[in-house]
């Protein structure tokens, strides 16, 4: 499974590489990692049909990625891709506003990574 994880923190790409090691070796889950709603369309474009799932941080400059998700649940292939929000921030406007847009869920930082690899797990 090919997931995409758009964050501005470039430290979240190691994280996710130790914390998903074991998943990564047996090729069951390739990551791509986006630093800007901007750099995510693109790689998007070189992934159609590929990216089954993208995990978004909602506050980042630029495109932000509530506009992200907005993007790919209107414009992207059919069925559009899984889409999880990540925010350090759990208030219920972003939640509501997230929901709306299409988002497939919503996850909270510090990301809990065993919740984590139990939702994609029912994706997969």
């Amino acid at each position: 499974m090919k997931i995409l994880v758009v964050d501005d923190e470039h430290d979240i790409q190691p994280l996710f590489e130790q914390r998903f090691r074991k998943e990564i070796r047996s090729g069951e889950f390739i990551f791509v990692f986006a630093y800007s709603g901007e750099q995510a369309l693109e790689c998007l474009k070189d992934y159609t049909h590929e990216a089954v799932l993208i995990l978004s941080d909602i506050n980042m400059p630029g495109m932000s990625g509530l506009e992200l998700l907005k993007n790919i649940k209107q414009k992207h292939h059919q069925p559009p891709p899984v889409v999880m929000m990540i925010t350090a921030y759990g208030d219920s406007d972003n939640y509501t506003r997230a929901m709306e847009l299409g988002a497939d869920d919503f996850i909270t930082k510090p990301v809990d990574f065993s919740t984590l690899k139990e939702k994609i797990k029912t994706i997969h």
